[in-house]
């Protein structure tokens, strides 16, 4: 019989569950997940878990617990820090994705405005980004970078989000997607922040949607937008973001 001690978290990139496991105890496992938390985030989802299998292959562990049949073993501590930490930055398309599961008869142009508002009063009401991709300032308003080239294939007809993007089951859908987003750092303040969001906009319009960035002295109005890859800055957003906020 042979001792296990097991740190589990999540890797969404590769979706799935990802694993450390020791069975040499002259290691300081404390200090490793003191690195774990000081590199990811003090709010990282990991766990732990003690478990008595027959060796000490992940194999045994397998045996002795079915919970971690489809979980993937990491060799090493710094993989599966890098694994946790590429995951804890969140993209455009991860909240378009969430949007998705809980706006229906959504367009391409209606979901970027849906993107850009999220950003905007996060980053208004925090001072940290949302996600990681540019914002550029085009003719219909604020476009999100990862957004467009996703969905920029719909044109203006609804986003199908059966298709092979996304999980068949719009329950599922959502479920997948807010835990993307609640595993990001500072993931509760940032879905508090999104729902809030969603409930001031979702419901409005496209039209509507692009007539409020149009706004006067909005952020959208301080670039020209007939030229292209006019990027916007994070301080002319929060700068002029009440100007477009209902």
């Amino acid at each position: 019989m042979c001792s296990h001690f097991i740190i589990l978290s999540s890797s969404y990139s590769a979706g799935e569950r990802i694993a450390l496991d020791f069975t040499d105890f002259s290691k300081d496992i404390n200090s490793i997940i003191k690195r774990i938390k000081q590199e990811c985030g003090e709010d990282v989802s990991i766990s732990t878990h003690g478990i008595n299998a027959d060796d000490t292959t992940w194999e045994g562990v397998k045996r002795a617990d079915p919970f971690f049949q489809d979980v993937r073993l990491i060799k090493n501590v710094d993989e599966f820090i890098r694994l946790i930490k590429q995951d804890r930055i969140l993209s455009g398309t991860d909240i378009a994705k969430y949007i998705l599961s809980v706006v229906g008869n959504c367009t391409h142009l209606k979901l970027e405005k849906l993107v850009y508002f999220c950003y905007a009063d996060y980053i208004c009401g925090t001072g940290k980004k949302l996600f990681k991709d540019k914002i550029f300032a085009y003719k219909l308003g604020p476009v999100v970078e990862s957004v467009y080239q996703q969905y920029k294939s719909y044109g203006k007809e609804t986003i199908d989000d059966t298709d092979e993007n996304f999980i068949p089951q719009r329950k599922d859908r959502r479920l997948s997607s807010r835990s993307r987003i609640l595993f990001s750092e500072d993931g509760v303040q940032k879905m508090v922040s999104i729902i809030t969001t969603l409930k001031k906009y979702g419901l409005l319009t496209a039209s509507h949607l692009v007539e409020l960035t149009h706004s006067e002295n909005s952020p959208w109005s301080h670039y020209d937008s007939t030229q292209p890859h006019q990027e916007m800055e994070d301080d002319i957003i929060k700068k002029y973001h009440s100007n477009e906020s209902l």
